[in-house]
């Protein structure tokens, strides 16, 4: 045989006959394969334990268990082999029935040494590329599923599982929600659990893109459709073919452009700007809003028609102010991320700068939380972020009792202190500037108790 050496590739030669076990065995070995054979049935089986083979010459006519029987048997205990059967030209049917049965090929006796050796070698690439191709569908899987949707609360329990039971469908999605909760996260995790992961998920900001460009960035345009136009380009939707396109803001489009985006939708072709070619795109749509739509349907700026297309299976994201109990692992998380991205060893979130987070109300909710975490980590000290690396707004005003007495005045302002650093005596001690002792005396004076 003159093929090229694959000394990392093994091989296991199951035929009765012990010429053909022999010269085949032979044959490869001066190839530089790993090779052994086995007789029967029986002794593959046993072989199987000194695996794994990648590729697997397999006698058809055998005493006893018959080749196509055994190829079942081996299939069930490594489906990453491959099998080529051998078999003399009258059971060529059988061959035939063993491919419909999933080996990669099969050669007649007498065996020609130089066409076997090109079957392996071409067996051996085919799976290479396959195992290729299944490590990088697990690495698109493993990066598309990276995405954390963060949250323990009851409320967003709920959503993860609307949002992992309208995967498993192509039903159009609409995810609702105030800016910043989170729709687009809600969107790619849609997307990364759904039989379309392998294809694209292409995002348009609707509210972002000019009316007078967003129908050539949907549908693209042909070269000279309007001025600028210097190449052909292809849209948003093209592009979205096999996978999924997502519409944020699609409360934000015009009337016009929603009268062209329901013929989209409902016959899933189209034509590019100042071209006449009919395109078609296999596409999902999962679109998001912060607008009230029922009401724009109402006052007529919102097609009743598109929105009942759109509105067929509806996600809702709670703001962040009714979901408390995720902030600290919101933050934490995005503190692990600018821990990373910063190189800088903050490891943690104090108490006190904790319940400042938990106590704010977040107007821009997830986002905005993000944004402060990552203010914080600029301005933090190793090891934690403290209540003054937050921004001025997230910190309670300290204000001055009603009774203006020095007294008075006196006991709110060592609560505050004793407050901000839990009750630790001795740093609010220096804080305040007087001794220990002082300081428990206007405790027991005040009547001030730890909570």
């Amino acid at each position: 045989m003159n093929g090229k050496p694959v000394r990392q590739n093994s091989i296991l030669i199951v035929d009765d006959e012990i010429v053909v076990r022999d010269s085949l065995s032979k044959w490869f070995k001066q190839d530089g394969y790993r090779v052994d054979s086995a007789e029967d049935a029986a002794h593959a089986l046993k072989k199987m334990s000194c695996g794994p083979w990648d590729i697997i010459l397999l006698d058809i006519k055998m005493p006893g268990m018959s080749g196509l029987e055994l190829q079942k048997h081996l299939h069930e205990i490594d489906s990453a082999s491959t099998i080529i059967m051998i078999t003399a030209f009258a059971s060529v049917e059988s061959a035939v029935q063993a491919l419909k049965e999933g080996a990669f090929d099969y050669v007649t006796k007498p065996v020609d040494p130089d066409h076997l050796s090109h079957l392996v070698q071409k067996a051996i690439q085919h799976k290479k590329l396959a195992d290729e191709n299944a490590q990088l569908r697990q690495h698109i899987t493993e990066i598309t599923r990276g995405e954390d949707i963060v949250g323990n609360s009851p409320q967003m329990k709920k959503v993860i599982e609307l949002a992992k039971t309208v995967a498993q469908t192509d039903t159009t999605a609409m995810i609702r929600g105030e800016s910043g909760s989170g729709k687009e996260i809600i969107a790619r995790a849609i997307h990364a659990n759904s039989a379309r992961r392998y294809f694209p998920i292409i995002a348009v900001n609707c509210g972002a893109v000019p009316e007078t460009l967003l129908e050539s960035e949907l549908f693209g345009h042909e070269k000279g459709a309007f001025t600028g136009a210097q190449f052909r380009r292809k849209g948003k939707f093209e592009m979205a073919d096999g996978g999924t396109i997502f519409l944020d803001e699609i409360g934000t489009i015009s009337v016009k452009m929603q009268v062209q985006l329901l013929r989209v939708i409902e016959t899933k072709q189209f034509t590019r700007v100042g071209g006449n070619e009919v395109i078609a795109s296999d596409f999902r749509i999962i679109c998001a809003t912060n607008h009230d739509l029922e009401a724009a349907v109402k006052a007529g700026t919102f097609r009743e028609d598109l929105y009942y297309r759109l509105n067929v299976f509806t996600i809702f994201i709670p703001p962040l102010r009714e979901r408390k109990a995720d902030i600290p692992l919101l933050a934490r998380h995005f503190l692990t991320r600018y821990t990373i991205s910063m190189n800088k060893p903050v490891k943690d979130i104090s108490p006190d700068a904790m319940d400042m987070l938990v106590r704010y109300d977040w107007p821009g909710n997830v986002r905005e939380l993000e944004n402060v975490i990552e203010r914080a980590m600029v301005l933090a000290a190793p090891p934690s972020i403290r209540p003054d690396d937050l921004p001025f707004q997230l910190i309670p005003k300290h204000h001055a009792p009603a009774d203006e007495s020095i007294d008075a005045v006196e006991k709110a302002h060592i609560e505050h202190v004793l407050a901000k650093y839990g009750w630790n005596i001795t740093h609010s001690a220096h804080v305040l500037d007087i001794d220990r002792v002082t300081l428990y005396n206007k405790i027991a004076r005040y009547g001030l108790v730890k909570p």
